[in-house]
């Protein structure tokens, strides 16, 4: 196993926090002891995001932005008339930040009941990654359970994400999201080991996984790295080319969401001390 390279933060998880102040979100995130970031909704503010991550000692190696989906998709999964950004504005937008890697965060769960479908999609990441390689950049895709719930047509028994993998340029990275892995039933650390090097990043997000709590979305599951019942130790043991494990939530009902964070961050701390 390799061990991570950079500890980060999914910005997402402090979403109203940022809503209210970009400056004081960011001084909490440095002072939780996080010195990456991983950004989303960037494009339109790669310039102020890049001035307020340097005075506040941040970088940001990782994103997240829509590369095959051409109008923006709700955190909910909910479709929009909104037209996604190119290519090329993302990416031009990630190396103002100075990205390494820009990673796709979630596609239409309608398009994952097919091989052929999931092909079309394998598609426009591979043409994505042949467009960001000009960029110095690379790409990614990023799982939420609807690529591992439900059974594929063509697919011989394999999981959606599986498919993805097998269609996919060997340029084009994954980042594994164990909680939604977890979510949709999966052997999490089985799945992280066939995937193999392709697994770039992880998302370290726990959760007691209780049906009743995760009906809805956000799910209301969620607790500090550790505290639940996703296999988090085990699914990153088994990543063999690891650079970044990054922190998230979704949602947080458990108080004060900066300490949640801090205690995430102690869990992957520990790990990598011992």
């Amino acid at each position: 196993m390799t061990t991570p390279t950079t500890t980060s933060i999914q910005l997402f998880t402090l979403r109203d926090q940022l809503d209210r102040s970009l400056d004081d979100t960011l001084a909490g995130v440095a002072g939780a002891g996080f010195t990456a970031v991983e950004p989303y909704d960037f494009v339109r503010r790669a310039a102020e995001f890049a001035a307020a991550f340097e005075r506040h000692g941040l970088r940001a190696p990782t994103g997240h932005a829509f590369l095959a989906s051409p109008s923006f998709i709700g955190p909910d999964g909910s479709p929009t008339d909104d037209a996604t950004p190119t290519n090329d504005e993302v990416f031009e937008a990630a190396t103002t930040l100075g990205m390494q890697i820009v990673f796709d965060p979630y596609t239409d769960p309608e398009r994952w009941s097919t091989r052929a479908d999931i092909e079309v999609t394998a598609e426009r990441l591979n043409a994505a990654a042949a467009a960001a390689a000009a960029h110095g950049l690379r790409v990614g895709y990023h799982n939420h359970a609807h690529e591992l719930d439900r059974e594929v047509a063509g697919a011989d028994g394999r999981l959606g994400l599986e498919v993805l993998a097998d269609a996919l340029d060997p340029a084009v990275l994954l980042e594994v999201d164990l909680y939604w892995a977890a979510r949709a039933g999966t052997d999490v650390p089985a799945l992280v080991h066939r995937l193999g090097d392709r697994v770039a990043a992880v998302h370290v997000k726990d959760g007691s996984l209780a049906p009743a709590l995760t009906a809805e979305y956000p799910p209301a599951d969620q607790v500090p790295a550790g505290e639940g019942n996703v296999p988090l130790r085990a699914a990153i043991a088994a990543a063999t080319a690891l650079e970044y494990t990054v922190v998230e939530f979704d949602a947080y009902h458990g108080g004060d969401l900066y300490a949640a964070v801090a205690a995430s961050r102690g869990f992957l701390d520990a790990r990598a001390a011992a």
